[in-house]
């Protein structure tokens, strides 16, 4: 086994690890979704480490990108068994599809710090999740709530802030 494999598992294992401990919080506000995001926090630390570099063909590469897809897909479909079900995983891969996309182009940008990447992917993870209530419930009244999520989204991920000097 490599050395990037068995650090792979590691961040895999410590998302999960997470998840679980997420999963025993009793944290709600009234509003139905509504997560800390802890194992969020692996997936910003791993799209956010390293330097830019310059692969072959001279176009910019960002060190992490696809690290920090393949562990954050993983932590989603086993935790999704470990700990819910289907429909968690469908709310959750829609959510981390949207919240990657959004962080990614936070860090291209280079406008954001880490900090407002993790924001970035609060906000995004949530209106990804609403857009699928909204197919599944079939109806739009659902997006009454993204105004709190969006809220909700800016402080958990703000939480980035506090927790991430553990991880460094």
């Amino acid at each position: 086994m490599t050395k990037k494999t068995v650090e792979l598992g590691f961040f895999l294992t410590f998302a999960l690890i997470l998840s679980y401990v997420e999963s025993l919080i009793p944290f709600s506000f009234g509003i139905p979704g509504i997560k800390l995001g802890l194992p969020n926090l692996i997936v910003v630390l791993l799209l956010c480490r390293g330097a830019e570099e310059k692969n072959r063909s001279g176009r910019q590469r960002f060190a992490g990108c696809a690290d920090a897809l393949l562990v954050n897909v993983l932590r989603i479909i086993l935790s999704g068994f470990l700990f819910s079900g289907m429909y968690t995983v469908l709310y959750a891969l829609t959510g981390a599809f949207f919240s990657f996309a959004a962080m990614l182009a936070g860090r291209r940008t280079g406008c954001f710090s880490v900090l407002g990447i993790s924001v970035l992917g609060g906000v995004f993870h949530n209106i990804g999740q609403i857009l699928v209530a909204m197919f599944v419930v079939e109806t739009v009244y659902v997006g009454y709530y993204i105004p709190f999520l969006i809220v909700s989204g800016t402080v958990t991920g703000a939480g980035y802030k506090c927790a991430g000097r553990c991880f460094s």
